[in-house]
């Protein structure tokens, strides 16, 4: 990353007749509406960076985690490391100067800046999974999974998850603004992935993909192997069940993020908007203009729970996982051995390409 970053060759214009080139409707594509999709191009890229590090960025590391302050404190910068209108080692450097640059006395900018350039060494680090592993995209990392979820996914639950029509609010409202915006923040992409897996039970592949589609910085490398460790097939992660409920009233307490995405909800008190089903007169608005819950989140969890930790207490479940960490687990030379804190610590990161 300390290496001089190549310049802009000087290519001269050419000047070539491009003919017709096909729209979506001539190849029988589907419609993407995506309305507050980021702009892409090398010059917004530019003004990403700029903006973040100058300014959006000094909270960036008490506010990335709630999809209503994520949204402006993180950098944003993932589309373009994506579709390569940035380059890692210009993303670096460029953070690290902003650091030496900083003043004393400017403590959230310190701690924000260590916190991202962290997250850039761990974007790396995940791409080198799927490099190392190609079928990280396909296979369960694990074996001993395999099997453990029906192959076919409902059509029903993914149809209502993928739509935002689960009749959890803050979850619908996550996924409503992933179809207008193709964003999210890592939390929130942890959380949505992890109801597929546990709570609604599907094989992690069907929701991957449909948030592979989704995703406008989608990056295969991070996706894949994010996708399985919040669907707890690696072998080697925390198995982390997040719920819904719980998610929305510590992440968004007043229900502003809810009450932007499902304007169905408007008669919703402020007090039951996590919770509408708890509304005396919910069914002015449950059931008809906003769907009933199809599931139990407290039910599912416990069941989703006991299905996975009879997997992993199996004799055959060790030996492969102690493999997997050999191969996956992060490199740290300055160490001999990495504590068992820290290597929890690197297994349980939450999608690092929503920077």
């Amino acid at each position: 990353m300390a290496e001089p970053i190549t310049p802009v060759p000087a290519l001269p214009p050419v000047d070539l007749e491009l003919g017709h080139i096909p729209t979506a409707r001539d190849l029988g594509l589907a419609s993407d509406p995506c309305p507050q999709r980021q702009a892409g191009g090398r010059r917004a890229g530019l003004e990403r960076l700029a903006s973040f590090l100058t300014s959006r960025g000094e909270n960036y590391q008490c506010e990335m985690s709630s999809p209503v302050s994520g949204a402006e404190a993180c950098s944003r910068l993932s589309p373009y490391l994506a579709w390569g209108a940035h380059s890692m080692r210009e993303v670096t450097q460029a953070c690290d100067a902003r650091r030496r640059s900083l003043p004393q006395g400017t403590r959230n900018w310190q701690k924000s800046l260590r916190s991202f350039s962290g997250r850039l060494h761990w974007h790396c680090h995940f791409i080198q999974k799927l490099e190392g592993d190609p079928l990280i995209e396909f296979e369960n990392l694990h074996s001993v999974y395999d099997g453990l979820r029906p192959q076919t996914p409902s059509t029903e639950l993914l149809g209502a998850w993928s739509a935002g029509e689960t009749g959890y609010p803050f979850l619908d409202a996550c996924m409503r603004s992933l179809q207008a915006t193709g964003w999210l923040n890592f939390r929130m992409r942890a959380m949505v992935m992890a109801v597929a897996s546990y709570h609604l039970w599907l094989d992690w592949r069907a929701p991957g993909l449909h948030l592979a589609r989704m995703f406008t910085d989608y990056e295969p490398g991070i996706h894949w192997s994010q996708v399985q460790m919040q669907s707890g097939t690696t072998g080697i992660n925390t198995v982390r069940i997040y719920n819904p409920v719980k998610q929305g009233y510590d992440q968004n307490p007043a229900g502003i993020f809810i009450r932007r995405w499902l304007p169905e909800l408007a008669e919703i008190p402020d007090r039951y908007i996590h919770e509408p089903w708890k509304y005396e007169a919910s069914t002015q608005v449950v059931g008809r203009r906003y769907p009933v819950r199809i599931f139990d989140h407290l039910a599912a969890a416990k069941a989703a729970r006991k299905r996975v930790w009879a997997v992993r207490r199996g004799p055959e479940f060790r030996s492969e996982a102690q493999a997997i960490v050999a191969k996956h687990a992060s490199r740290k030379t300055n160490r001999k051995q990495r504590s068992k804190k820290d290597t929890a610590t690197q297994l349980s990161l939450p999608f690092l390409d929503a920077l």
